[in-house]
């Protein structure tokens, strides 16, 4: 076995620490009740240090976004289509996530950098500086407004439409996901960047959310009873590794996408399921089994599809 493969060496380090994470959890190094504490250390400050210094450089002028834009229409499409079949509720809403939104940091980025070099690079950078806000905000005002309809109909309050939307929009607006990201993006403009005191925490604190995510997925993986929720699991790898790729490539080459644009977008959309669902999912308290269970899923079936995706792309005709 080849460990220098592009696919092998990024993939196998987050199975490691996944698996890591497995075997503190069965250790009972981390006591169950931790593990909320533990999800929220990440998700309010991991990940707000990660996603405002990711924003705080991005310059929309300067970023190629044609390509970018067709990932996130084919992205929004496969996430609609997932919630009508799974019932169009809150729930629904996480596992439709679950079905597009990549590990672009820890997997993508080695993995691009070594199948394509820095110009496969910079279009995924462009990527990933929108990935999360556009993504984590759609899934949360959808999120937002399925739980206020919810919540009316429990209570069985009758609130007009566009109160719901309103309340909607801005619990997802004052979220500690699209917050972070939104501040990072207007503080961008001003062209200031950032000092070295106050970036070198955030650095550090951003380069945390990735393995400390995993060792957490890792953690409740070892908690949760797999078997349950293998199937479901199964299913929501496939939409994932395969179904979002093949969805992928077949939009981009009808628009008329090619080449490393072309390969760059289906290698990311063959990913696996990124670890900021995971917290989405503990967040909301919603299908928390069912996604931690399909991240680690995906992550052993992208061994696979995202092989077929590199090597069958090479094959296509650039016409």
């Amino acid at each position: 076995m080849n460990l220098d493969h592009p696919v092998l060496s990024s993939l196998l380090p987050v199975v490691l620490l996944i698996f890591i994470g497995f075997i503190s959890g069965r250790a009972k190094l981390v006591r169950p009740e931790a593990v909320r504490d533990l999800s929220n250390l990440v998700f309010l400050v991991l990940t707000q240090a990660m996603l405002f210094r990711t924003m705080s450089s991005v310059h929309l002028e300067l970023l190629e976004l044609r390509p970018v834009f067709q990932y996130f229409a084919v992205a929004a499409a496969l996430f609609f289509a997932m919630l009508m079949v799974y019932g169009r509720d809150s729930r629904a809403s996480v596992l439709a996530l679950a079905g597009i939104f990549s590990n672009t940091l820890m997997i993508g980025v080695p993995l691009i950098g070594l199948a394509y070099g820095q110009e496969g690079l910079v279009l995924l950078f462009t990527l990933i500086s929108l990935h999360a806000l556009v993504l984590l905000t759609m899934a949360t005002l959808v999120l937002e407004l399925q739980m206020a309809h919810e919540q009316a109909a429990q209570s069985g309050e009758q609130r007009h439409m566009l109160a719901t939307v309103l309340q909607a929009m801005r619990s997802a607006i004052f979220h500690p996901v699209p917050l972070p990201i939104l501040a990072g993006l207007l503080y961008a403009q001003t062209g200031w960047g950032l000092h070295p005191v106050v970036d070198k925490p955030l650095q550090l604190l951003g380069s945390a959310f990735g393995p400390v995510a995993l060792v957490l997925v890792g953690i409740t993986l070892s908690q949760t009873a797999i078997g349950v929720r293998l199937k479901e699991a199964l299913r929501l790898s496939l939409v994932k590794t395969v179904v979002h790729p093949l969805l992928m490539a077949g939009v981009g080459w009808a628009l008329g996408m090619r080449g490393l644009h072309l390969s760059v977008m289906v290698v990311v959309a063959a990913l696996p399921i990124g670890a900021n669902v995971f917290l989405f999912s503990q967040r909301y308290r919603k299908e928390e089994d069912t996604v931690t269970a399909g991240v680690a899923v995906s992550t052993a079936m992208a061994l696979v599809s995202v092989s077929l995706v590199m090597a069958v792309l090479p094959l296509l005709p650039t016409v």
